[in-house]
């Protein structure tokens, strides 16, 4: 493969159902509970504002909509009156496909990217500092930032991971600048690739690395047990995959369980990948300049704030983690992005249609209390 030129990098800073008896009815009633849920889950957000009662718990609310890896939601709050902490959660960990937490960790800067943002439209000043166990939202009140208009903000409550296919046209310049500028980020560098032949390029790495996960059993029974098959399901743990989150139909757990074995195969998930990336306008990958957690979770605030401004403007993405997670293809990786940085992430975005939600544990579910 060809090494992809630098203009094309920013350098800034992944029908079935069954109905009748008992089971049936049991299915269609977790079903109604689950759009309950995300109603609730991913109500409209608004400031809730220093006065606001239960205002660090709803600011938590906010963080806990971040992006993370499998949805396994790996975090821990601990609130003070005076900031927020983030911690991470190794009981939700995933350690065949993110053996040193990588993603994890990212997940946490997911989160805080959120609560930053939710906390300065709600009139505080949020610095937010880092530590080898996880990271901190400072609240300081500042009646200026209330007054701040912030469509990354409104997005919160928008965004989600499209693992769809686009509709194959090029962002507007318009919509391409805001996503560089929001990628620009002292400690993390964005690799920015629109050119098509460069897309193929990484688009035959991430299906090469996708066969290698796919033919591990360990892989496989891990991601299985992280998918929620139906809506009860989902609605049971309120974490997870839902598989209609991927464009799959909603099927009793037991079902979906028996049809992953039997269906989910390289070469299937390899043709999907390929037209949903040739559906696509670009492909954007994250390396933080340090490689520790500290580094992780600003890979992950980047990420974050990529997705919120991704959101305001209409635009949709999606993870193609495979190449970063499998470790014999990171040196090809690096060599086609022109660095000795170690990616932490990688995505496709581009304009397309949504689908169904994901859920979330609720803020009393994450929070620890303290002081």
């Amino acid at each position: 493969m060809g090494k992809i030129t630098r203009r094309a990098l920013l350098l800034g800073g992944a029908g079935l159902g069954v109905s009748g008896g008992v089971m049936g009815l049991s299915w269609v009633r977790g079903s109604n509970r689950y759009e309950d849920l995300v109603k609730r889950t991913w109500q409209s957000v608004e400031p809730v504002g220093q006065a606001f009662p239960n205002s660090h718990e709803r600011l938590v609310a906010y963080a806990c909509m971040a992006a993370n890896a499998h949805n396994t939601q790996p975090w821990k709050f601990s609130v003070f009156e005076d900031r927020i902490h983030i911690a991470p959660d190794f009981n939700r960990a995933t350690p065949v496909v993110d053996p040193e937490h990588r993603h994890l960790f990212a997940s946490l800067g997911c989160a805080v990217e959120n609560l930053s943002v939710a906390a300065q439209a709600s009139g505080f000043s949020a610095p937010v500092t880092f530590q080898d166990d996880g990271c901190t939202v400072h609240l300081i009140g500042d009646e200026k930032a209330a007054s701040r208009s912030n469509p990354r903000f409104e997005a919160i409550s928008n965004r989600q991971c499209v693992r769809a296919n686009y509709d194959g046209r090029s962002l507007s310049d318009a919509d391409l600048q805001g996503l560089r500028e929001a990628l620009d980020d002292e400690e993390v560098s964005a690799f920015l690739v629109t050119n098509r032949a460069e897309i193929d390029q990484l688009r035959d790495l991430i299906l090469s690395a996708n066969s290698v996960q796919l033919k591990s059993q360990a892989f496989r029974d891990e991601l299985k047990a992280w998918i929620r098959f139906s809506g009860r399901e989902a609605a049971e743990t309120r974490d997870g995959l839902y598989a209609p989150a991927s464009g799959n139909p909603a099927v009793p757990g037991w079902l979906g369980r028996r049809i992953f074995d039997l269906v989910v195969s390289a070469d299937g998930e390899n043709a999907k990948y390929a037209e949903q990336i040739a559906s696509s306008a670009g492909l954007v990958v994250l390396a933080a300049h340090r490689d520790d957690p500290i580094g992780w979770m600003q890979a992950g605030q980047s990420c974050q704030r990529f997705a919120l401004e991704a959101t305001a403007r209409g635009v949709r993405y999606a993870f193609l983690n495979q190449p970063i997670e499998v470790a014999e293809m990171l040196p090809e990786l690096q060599a086609m992005l022109g660095t000795n940085l170690r990616p932490n992430l990688l995505m496709r975005f581009g304009y397309g249609p949504t689908l169904p939600r994901s859920l979330r544990r609720s803020a009393e579910d994450v929070i620890t209390r303290s002081g």
